[in-house]
């Protein structure tokens, strides 16, 4: 068993870099293979010549501050979603 999950996670992973590979060699001059769509559509609404209505009050410094914020939200959005869940399990098992 424990050397089946280990065949398959190599082969996994060497299907991934080979994908990755492909992908990274059909790329032109400053094209990312891996942005998001919100790089995509903030271009095309600058394009149109769209002004914000307001700034924001802070930004973070990098982008890595901003994945890291990104990440903190989303663990204490599952730490809450996990309490609610605990919480009324054990009222359906006490009940």
């Amino acid at each position: 068993m424990e050397l089946a999950v280990a065949v398959l996670i190599i082969i996994f992973a060497g299907i991934f870099l080979y994908q990755n590979g492909v992908i990274q060699a059909g790329l032109g001059e400053g094209e990312e293979a891996w942005g998001g769509a919100d790089d995509g559509a903030a271009d095309l609404i600058e394009a149109s010549g769209y002004e914000p209505w307001i700034e924001p009050f802070w930004e973070p410094p990098s982008g890595e501050i901003e994945s890291l914020l990104f990440a903190l939200q989303a663990a204490i959005g599952a730490l809450i979603i996990g309490y609610v869940f605990g919480s009324w399990q054990a009222g359906r098992k006490t009940a």
